[in-house]
């Protein structure tokens, strides 16, 4: 079974379709390279390999008929802030460790309905708030297989611990103010972002939907089949909407001659060069390939008003999971900067909360407004490599957390609040091997054109298909 991970996601459906190998071969192998490297990677917080078998041999049945749905066979995680049918959800939680959902999200119904082989729940924060993944759930927070003494960012942590590991061929994620792309860009991944509404959030139903979810993923293509199987809304989904065509019909496609604004100003603080570095060589690659790139300044910084903006609405949006899940006598367990979240959500009034949210609203025009003259903006997606555990000092100042994460992720929130799709590409290396990446973000609904630009950039060499250490181990 050894070199199965060496082959993307798209190569592995196609021999499936073969026969090459069977389902329960993939998913076993997956399984064995699972158990031999997440206690280093922290990529897992639940693993059912009976579960996985059972449905990878249901994936051989309709695989030998000829039935097979777009997903067929394939190893695949679900983010463990996502509700999955009898398969243990914490939500990051030690508060609900032993949550067993009585129901799939509307997403994971999508996943099952087109065959993918769910092995288990990847790693994520407490509620997903953070931008590290660490919980006391798991006894490993998920770090960069470049780098294991560093994080490989959040809240998609594990699921891009996992694919650039080697653990599985792509993975499902969530974003709420960068928790795909800055996974992504620490991992040298692709990570997808997608439109507001292009992805139900059912049976959720948001007023302000910043938050949606998306794919992690080796490659392009890879990204662009697992968003072809999750672009379907649910009925009552107040901003669902469907694309003319697929994704993967359309990469290949001529973008024309794109007029793309840059600036690598994070809006707060300074740039670091390693993220400057990666936005050279990325504009230097889209000016080679024939786009119209100019210099811009940045639309907004995030001044003193949107900071605390931003942090009152995520501690209105903690304070309502903390009620809606968590019995009173279990909220001792949440982590210190939930605790503070909470507590901080709690003291909003709603018009508080209303006004937190017209400012952030404010915030997002401003972007749209700036940039309604170009087809994409390119920035770096975060401010430097990936961080040391530790970095965030949860423990001893939990209310420095924001502005530290802030400090390193700003360049991806204003993307959640426009509800613009956006798609990390890798296109760097420090001297030290760490991974960076940049992100284009373009029109609203126009998601086909940002896929299609990234994989020009891809198919023109961008970036290489290089690998971390544990991938031959």
């Amino acid at each position: 079974m050894t070199g199965l991970h060496h082959f993307t996601a798209a190569q592995q459906l196609r021999a499936l379709r073969r026969r090459k190998f069977t389902a329960r071969r993939l998913t076993e192998h997956y399984l064995s390279r699972i158990k031999r490297h997440d206690q280093t990677l922290g990529a897992f917080v639940t693993v059912d390999p009976d579960a996985a078998l059972r449905q990878a041999d249901h994936a051989d049945e309709l695989l030998t008929r000829g039935d097979a749905p777009p997903l067929c066979g394939l190893p695949i995680g679900v983010k463990d802030l996502f509700a999955t049918e009898g398969l243990r959800t914490t939500f990051g939680s030690a508060a609900l460790k032993d949550f067993v959902p009585p129901a799939d999200t509307w997403t994971v119904g999508l996943l099952r309905d087109a065959g993918a082989v769910i092995v288990g729940k990847t790693n994520t924060p407490e509620f997903g708030s953070t931008c590290y993944t660490e919980n006391d759930v798991t006894p490993h927070p998920s770090v960069t297989p470049y780098a294991t003494e560093r994080y490989a960012s959040g809240s998609s942590g594990g699921a891009a611990a996992a694919v650039a590991g080697g653990l599985l061929p792509l993975a499902h994620a969530s974003d709420g103010a960068g928790s795909i792309r800055t996974p992504a860009a620490t991992c040298h991944l692709v990570g997808v972002k997608p439109s507001r509404g292009l992805v139900s959030s059912a049976p959720a139903v948001p007023y302000f939907s910043a938050s949606t979810e998306g794919p992690i993923a080796r490659t392009v293509e890879d990204a662009a089949l697992l968003l072809d199987v999750l672009a379907q809304p649910a009925p009552g989904d107040l901003y669902g909407w469907r694309p003319k065509r697929s994704f993967t019909s359309t990469l290949g496609e001529p973008t024309g001659r794109l007029k793309i604004a840059v600036w690598s100003d994070p809006g707060v603080g300074e740039p670091h060069p390693e993220a400057e570095a990666a936005l050279r060589r990325a504009t230097s690659a889209l000016r080679d390939l024939g786009h119209k790139v100019y210099e811009v300044a940045l639309p907004a910084r995030y001044d003193q008003s949107v900071r605390d903006a931003i942090v009152n609405w995520f501690g209105f949006t903690v304070a309502t999971a903390v009620d809606t899940s968590v019995p009173p006598e279990q909220r001792h367990l949440l982590r210190p900067y939930n605790r503070y979240l909470d507590s901080l959500g709690r003291k909003l009034s709603g018009t508080e909360a209303v006004q937190a949210q017209a400012v952030i609203a404010n915030f997002a025009g401003t972007f749209l407004t700036a940039l309604d003259e170009y087809d994409i903006a390119v920035t770096p997606t975060t401010n430097g490599p990936a961080v040391p555990i530790g970095y965030y000092h949860e423990d001893d100042d939990v209310e420095g957390v924001p502005d530290r994460m802030l400090a390193w992720s700003a360049y991806t929130p204003w993307a959640n609040y426009t509800g613009q799709p956006a798609v990390t590409v890798p296109t760097h290396q420090d001297a030290d091997g760490l991974p960076l990446a940049v992100q284009l973000v373009g029109r609203q609904r126009h998601d086909a054109q940002v896929l299609a630009l990234a994989a020009q950039l891809e198919r023109a060499g961008l970036w290489s298909d290089i690998h971390p250490p544990c991938w031959n181990k």
